[in-house]
Parts: C-alpha cells; structure tokens; sequence
C-alpha cells in the first residue's frame, strides 16, 4: 500500500486536515471553525466463535479509530460478506452484538451494506465529530512527554491458541472483556494511536516517524493478557506477528536483551486494542509505559 497509495489521485482540499500521508488512524476534514468531521472503516473476518462477541468486538475495533483521534463517534454504517447459505440465527447475532456496543458509544447505526461472500466478514464504517483545534494525531507526540498503553497485549497469541485448542477458557474470556471494551479516553494528550494489526512496536514506530521523535518504551511497564506470555513461549505465534517483526524490527533498538515471549509479544497484532497516547507527564491518565525523547538513531528504544 505505501507503494501504490502515492500514486493514487486525489483532490487537494485545504480542509483536509488528516489524510493518509502519516498512516493515521482515521481521516479528518473541517466543516467550520469549530468542527470536523472524523471518517475511518475497519472490518475482519471472525476472531471467536460467538458470533454475538465478534459483533461486539468488530463494532469496538470500527469505533477506536475515531476515538484515536479524540473523536466522538456519531453514526455509522455496516459492512457485511456472508455466506449465501449462511445462518440466519448467527446473522442476527453478529447484528445484535455490533448494535449493542454502538449503542453503548452513543453512534447510530443508519444502515450498512451486505455481499455474499463464502468468508464471513463485518465492521463498519463510523463517522464522527472533533473540534479542529483538538485533534489526536500519530504526529503529535513530543519529547519529555510520556506513552500511556490503554489494553494490555496479547489478543493474537491467545487468539491462535484458541485456534489451536489450546487455549485455557478463562485466558480467552479476558481477551475478549479487553477486545470488547471501548477505547474512550476522557483524558488529555498531544497524539494518539490505537494499537491493532501493526502490534505496538509497528504503531510506535509510525508515531515516531511522523512526530519526528523516538519512543522509549519500557517493557517492566508493560501489561500482558492473563495466558499472553505462556502461549507465546510456546509457539502460538500469528502470522501477523512475523510480518510485524520483519516489518519494524529493524527501527527498534533493544537496550538489553529480553526474555523471548517479552519480545515476541512486542510485535503481536492487536484486535481491538488500546491507545497509545503521548501526553504531558502531569496530565497523564492510564498506565505509563514509556516516553518521548528526541529523535535519536532508531525510531523506537525498548529497554
């Protein structure tokens, strides 16, 4: 995509104020001096079996986009590919989860879209609202300010350990109570970006290039999904979790050596999974894993 997207054209509009040029996690276009309009999609094949948690879970991921950007999600429209002879009863299930938990962010479903499609898949497109002056984005992190990660990691070790099965049902229980749960923030912060399929250490190093800046991450900070360590050391390792190590490894600096699940874990793709925000160390709110420094050699330190 970083190939192709350059050469697509597009419309100059000087009141685009976030497009694609920084892999930020939504769009952002003024309609006024006092507001914006925040515009992202996302959507996936299932995660679990319960198709009323993979709507829960699809209709979180759709929304944390918007919230990345200090949004607030408004209205929204689902995007659907099932199976022609597909149940009826998992359908309605899926449905129902998703509207759930957009009725829990206060978004209105207006309507939605539907193929048929041999490989089930469902998200949404979510629209939102933020003020122009107050926008979250993967450029605004600063030195001296400190990394907030909101989730802990590990949702794709887990996932592919129930896949495998052998996953422990209490593990997986609390990957989907994270999964599910929204990524509303009602604290401050200078930028801002939900870690999902990049895993953290891909994330950060998109924030890094874009704020010109590096990310000290501490890893005796991080928190991991009850289960995540145990499942890595044992192999259940993504396919993503590869691509992601091949892809950002070589922007990350680690300053001493760690345990190999701790390090693997680094690289793992995140479904749903929490904000990584830059913030004033005295405004901060969440759990601190690390901070901002001035750019150095690497985008990304882990110590």
């Amino acid at each position: 995509m970083d190939t192709v997207l350059p050469r697509i054209p597009r419309l100059r509009d000087d009141n685009v104020l976030v497009g694609f040029d920084t892999c930020d996690d939504a769009g952002v276009y003024r309609l006024s001096p006092e507001c914006a309009l925040v515009q992202t999609v996302d959507f996936f094949t299932p995660i679990v079996d319960d198709p009323f948690t993979f709507g829960r879970i699809a209709a979180a991921n759709a929304l944390s986009d918007v919230y990345a950007m200090g949004g607030r999600p408004l209205t929204a429209l689902s995007i659907l590919c099932y199976p022609a002879k597909g149940d009826l009863d998992d359908l309605e299930q899926i449905l129902k989860g998703g509207a759930q938990t957009m009725v829990e962010a206060g978004c209105v479903v207006m309507g939605g879209h539907s193929v048929s499609d041999d490989e089930m898949k469902f998200g949404y497109a979510v629209t939102g609202l933020v003020h122009p002056e107050r926008i979250w984005t993967n450029a605004g992190a600063r030195p001296g300010d400190v990394l907030v990660l909101t989730k802990p990691l590990g949702t794709g070790v887990i996932g592919t350990a129930l896949k495998r099965g052998a996953a422990d049902p209490a593990h997986v229980e609390a990957a989907i109570q994270s999964m599910s749960r929204l990524n509303r923030f009602d604290g401050e912060a200078h930028g801002c970006t939900d870690v999902t399929g990049f895993g953290l250490m891909g994330h950060a190093r998109e924030m890094a290039l874009a704020s010109g800046v590096t990310l000290e991450i501490d890893t005796a900070r991080l928190e991991f999904l009850p289960g995540a360590l145990e499942y890595a050391a044992q192999g259940a390792i993504p396919a993503g979790l590869k691509n992601n190590r091949e892809f950002a490894s070589c922007a990350v600096e680690l300053r001493r050596q760690l345990p190999p699940e701790v390090e693997t874990l680094l690289y793992d793709p995140q479904t749903s999974g929490g904000l990584l925000l830059s913030a004033d160390p005295d405004k901060a709110q969440g759990r601190v894993i690390g901070r901002v420094l001035a750019r150095g050699e690497k985008p990304v330190i882990v110590i």
